[in-house]
């Protein structure tokens, strides 16, 4: 488990670098689980590959995660990783997105592009979103590992689409995680290996932000109410600040309660909630 050292050291590589690697973040027990998961899933649903070339005619990737295994509710939780992005964001940050992206052989690389660039702010900003790749093969040369530009995080545009860049490739041991400021440049390598390359995009948002997938609907609520209370707060079930969220005044965990919604809908607030007044 990180200490407040480690936390603080990646918290400082992102800012300065844009990136950080959390090498063996996971351990190898998960690994293989989370790998065994996404491979049932992809034969149970006859899941395949993208059909952009942006995504990779020879990659699938699985959206809505969260809804098809309890063993993929330990990546956004996880003790090695989110404390780091809530050290950069805050406490009240949101999970955004969170998908698989397994690379066949023979999948081409993915143009260098960077994910807050249809978000209209001038460049650089803060740290809006933080993505967190895991390695769950080893990221090698020639398997596909993501390729990033260090420092780009700070320039003052975007890159040009499908321009190519001089770029750094992110190798790591599987398990490993690497954080990075979703305005660093970076995009996924060419896999000329023999072998699927295995790995999850996991990112997280302010909690003033709208997430990239809406998980208030996309999980049903029978499976969000058997999440943990943080992941719950992670999918949006909160008030960000007391203010940004809520419905009514009230808190929208209260909807997971086990007394169900109908006995939630139509009440009026009595009381000030969480030290704010309706207005």
């Amino acid at each position: 488990m990180l200490d407040e050292a480690d936390i603080q050291f990646h918290a400082d590589k992102i800012r300065d670098d844009g990136y950080t690697v959390i090498e063996r973040a996971a351990g190898p027990a998960l690994v293989e689980g989370l790998k065994q998961a996404l491979e049932r899933i992809e034969r149970e649903h006859n899941l395949g590959p993208a059909k952009t070339s942006f995504e990779g005619f020879k990659t699938v990737r699985i959206n809505n995660l969260l809804t098809y295994d309890d063993i993929f509710w330990e990546v956004p939780l996880h003790e090695n990783v989110l404390p780091v992005v809530e050290r950069v964001l805050d406490k009240e940050c949101l999970l955004s997105s969170f998908c698989s992206l397994v690379l066949g052989p023979g999948q081409e690389a993915q143009p260098i592009h960077e994910d807050t660039q249809l978000i209209p702010l001038p460049r650089p900003h803060i740290p809006i979103t933080l993505n967190a790749i895991w390695a769950l093969s080893d990221f090698t040369n020639d398997n596909g590992a993501t390729r990033i530009i260090p420092g780009s995080h700070k320039y003052p545009s975007s890159p040009e689409y499908g321009k190519d860049y001089p770029a750094v490739t992110a190798t790591m041991p599987a398990g490993s995680v690497m954080l990075f400021d979703s305005a660093l440049w970076h995009g996924g390598g060419a896999n000329a290996s023999d072998a699927r390359r295995f790995a999850f995009s996991c990112a997280y948002c302010w909690g003033w932000m709208r997430q990239q997938e809406n998980l208030q609907l996309g999980i049903p609520h029978e499976t969000a109410r058997r999440f943990p209370r943080r992941l719950q707060e992670l999918c949006g079930y909160s008030v960000y600040k007391g203010q940004f969220g809520h419905i009514d005044n009230h808190d929208p965990i209260e909807l997971l309660a086990a007394s169900a919604a109908s006995a939630w809908y139509g009440k009026r607030p009595t009381c000030v909630r969480r030290g704010w007044a309706r207005r």
